[in-house]
This record gives structure tokens, sequence and C-alpha cells, in this order.
């Protein structure tokens, strides 16, 4: 069972790849999360593989996947085999540790983990990368992806490929925080002239947070995936004025119907 997150479709080609490689279901977070269901339970076979796939926010996992974890209740747990995959824009700093943590709260045993490193989206800092960038760092992705598909399948514990960074620390204990509290705030998305209501952002809204009545309305929650940013077909959604001269970036090989799937919590995603 291969649970994942995904904003703009970065994650969610990692997790198709390795559950189609070792033959496992995927399970979409938000999905679970947005049912508002106390306990996210799920029953295990006894060879079943688990994984955790999503992307990195301000060196850490994002809040949504780790309040998925707290309310996590596996039955028949026992020795399966555990692994987590981080994609990132460059390093994940202690991201494996704060999962490591959560886990084990939970009485699951973490054994292997892995960053990814994938194009750039996260434009309210910087923009996104350049068109041959983007192409070298999605095939670099997929040689990763083998590698890790290769352990995965093996089993192997103990294998944790992750680039962490410099003072992985100070990214993950001080800063990562501080985004957690001050950085999601839906108050400053909003619209220009280009808007013509099509409802895309409201079809991959992981908090199925928007509402588009002639334009789109946002609510509170928020992961701030920027998905409703950089799906808009006519680049309409701003985030106050951090976004406006910036590109945008989707996962080419993931499609939005893939992303809306997913959310409505169907686990066939071809």
């Amino acid at each position: 069972m291969i649970f994942y997150f995904s904003g703009t479709g970065n994650s969610l080609y990692a997790a198709k790849n390795i559950a189609h490689y070792i033959g496992e279901e995927l399970v979409s977070i938000s999905a679970a999360e947005n049912t508002g269901n106390e306990l996210n339970e799920y029953n295990l076979r006894e060879d079943e593989i688990l994984g955790f796939i999503y992307p990195i926010y301000a060196w850490g996992p994002p809040k949504i996947v780790l309040e998925f974890i707290e309310k996590l209740k596996l039955s028949n747990y026992g020795e399966n085999y555990v692994f987590s995959v981080a994609t990132c824009g460059g390093s994940i700093g202690n991201t494996m540790k704060v999962m490591k943590g959560y886990l084990k709260k939970k009485g699951i045993n973490l054994d292997s983990g892995f960053s990814v490193k994938m194009p750039n989206n996260y434009i309210m800092m910087g923009d996104v990368d350049s068109k041959e960038v983007e192409q070298e760092k999605l095939t670099a992705a997929d040689e990763t992806l083998k590698y890790i598909n290769h352990t995965v399948e093996q089993r192997k514990a103990g294998e944790f490929r992750i680039e962490k960074g410099v003072f992985p620390w100070l990214l993950t204990d001080i800063i990562n925080p501080m985004f957690n509290k001050n950085a999601i705030n839906t108050t400053k998305f909003h619209v220009n002239d280009n808007c013509n209501g099509c409802g895309t952002c409201e079809k991959v809204c992981n908090c199925n947070n928007i509402k588009v009545h002639e334009s789109p309305q946002w609510g509170s929650r928020c992961t701030q995936c920027l998905a409703c940013v950089h799906y808009c077909p006519t680049k309409a959604i701003q985030y106050g004025k951090e976004t406006e001269k910036k590109g945008r970036y989707t996962n080419p090989n993931i499609s939005i119907d893939e992303i809306s799937q997913g959310l409505k919590g169907w686990t066939d995603i071809n």
C-alpha cells in the first residue's frame, strides 16, 4: 500500500512508478484527510509493502502527511517492510528523522528512506527551473526511482539514500515550524482578469477548499501545495505579488484527471 500526497504531480509520478513496479495499491492522503474521519484505518496483508511518498515543504513533510499518520490505524501490521520517499527541489533536511518519529509513535518502523530531486515548483521563493534543467532533473529522477524500486523490491532495511543539505537541523527544526505557522495563509490568493471560471483550481485542490462561483473562492484550509496556481490554464491565480512574474510547473507525466481522481479516492490511476 502506497500512501501519497502530491501538489503538482511530482510525488504522484514517483508513487505511480513505485506502486506499479512492486504491485501495490495507491492511496491518496488528501482524500483520506478530506473525509473528516477520526481514524485512517487500513488492513494490511502479511507480506504487504508500506510506503509514504510526498513532497518537501520547507525541509519537512507537509503538515497534512503528519496529520494523516497521527490518525493512522493499521490492522495486521507485523513484519511489513516500510519505506518513505520525499521529492524535493534540492535537499530534505531532517525529514526522515521526523518521519521515523511520527511512525514510531504508531508502532511502525521505518526501514528505509529516499529523496528524489524533482523540478522546482515553490515559486513563492525563486522561480521554476528552465526547461533544460527541468528535463535533466526528470531524467535523473527516473534513474533514482529505478534504484528505489530495486531496493524496495528486495526489502532492504537501513537504506537511507537522502540529500539532507547543509545544517539539516536548522532547516527542519527551526525553519519548517515557522513555515507551518506563518506561511499557510489563503487570504493572499486572488485572480486576475484572465480567470474564465473553468473550475480547474477546484478540481485539483488537495484540501477541497476552493469553490468556483464565476471565480474561485478560497476557504481557510490550505497546504500551500500551489496546485491551484500551477494548474490554472490561463495563469489567472496569483498569491500576493510573489507569483505574478513567475513561471508555472506541473509534472508532464501526470494529467489533471489523475490528480483529480486521486483526490476523489480512486486507487486505479493508470
